[in-house]
């Protein structure tokens, strides 16, 4: 990294989280830049000997990461975790660049616990780029959420959303498109919905 690239960086966010989000990278198998925003309580990591990969991301406070022995976590660039979310990877859970993940959200690839005497059944969770999952949202195992995707807040995510749509509720329904204006894309109002 150049100079000038490091001072361009130091604009956007002060010194002191690039110092936390250094000494919080330690728990990393792979990772790009982090930064630590927010004070306490730090971010903590329960690593249980799985792999723990991310680009260059922003961590808030209080936000918690646990890790099984065969957990596969991999978190894209441009992507950040807001307060107190929760991740819980047993098997594997990709997310993708330029995520909003918003405070007290929980993310999770296992029950964590026998159902009815059946066993432990981990499935993925995969997470697409620019999606934006609104707080106290619950995305559960097995599920798929794609590209551009908008969960709303306080949402549980039981099943796949499709790209460029608004889910929301619980269990999370469809509730609209997003509409792609170029670069940016626009949460569209209910009313103003073309369903499929």
């Amino acid at each position: 990294m150049t100079f000038q690239r490091f001072l361009e960086r130091l604009k956007k966010y002060p010194l002191k989280d690039y110092l936390a989000g250094y000494l919080f990278s330690g728990k990393f198998d792979k990772k790009g830049v982090l930064v630590f925003s927010d004070g306490r309580p730090y971010p903590k990591i329960i690593h249980k000997g799985g792999i723990l990969k991310a680009g260059n991301c922003q961590f808030y406070s209080g936000v918690r990461i646990e890790i099984g022995e065969n957990g596969i976590l991999e978190i894209g660039n441009g992507s950040y975790l807001n307060r107190n979310t929760l991740i819980i990877c047993e098997k594997r859970i990709d997310i993708g660049r330029n995520c909003k993940i918003a405070w007290d959200v929980v993310i999770m690839d296992s029950d964590l616990h026998p159902v009815n005497a059946e066993p432990i059944v981990n499935k993925p969770v995969f997470i697409a780029d620019n999606v934006w999952i609104g707080c106290r949202s619950i995305v559960l195992k097995g599920v798929n959420i794609g590209e551009g995707a908008v969960v709303a807040a306080g949402s549980v995510v039981t099943k796949d959303i499709p790209p460029y749509t608004i889910w929301g509720g619980a269990p999370a329904k469809f509730i609209g498109n997003v509409k792609r204006t170029g670069d940016e894309d626009v949460a569209v109002a209910p009313q103003q919905v073309i369903y499929q």
